[in-house]
């Protein structure tokens, strides 16, 4: 049984490396990334336009969130 785990192991690392290069040689890829790196930013934008409007002017804290929390 043990020749035959291993042998079995091998094919699938083996296929697993082909199926990703083939994956990484595709545009498929590289747009998904980009696509994440766009939607990443445009989050962290929000984010950063929204926390400004959630400040509590009298100590700086968020309005949100306890006063010993921050």
């Amino acid at each position: 049984m043990s020749i035959r785990d291993g042998i079995f192991t091998t094919v699938a690392v083996a296929l697993s490396g082909v199926a990703l290069a083939g994956l990484l040689a595709t545009d498929a890829y590289s747009q998904a990334a980009g696509a994440e790196a766009r939607g990443l930013k445009a989050l962290s934008m929000q984010v950063e336009l929204g926390s400004e409007a959630c400040l509590d002017d009298s100590d700086g804290h968020l309005a949100a969130a306890p006063k010993g929390a921050v």
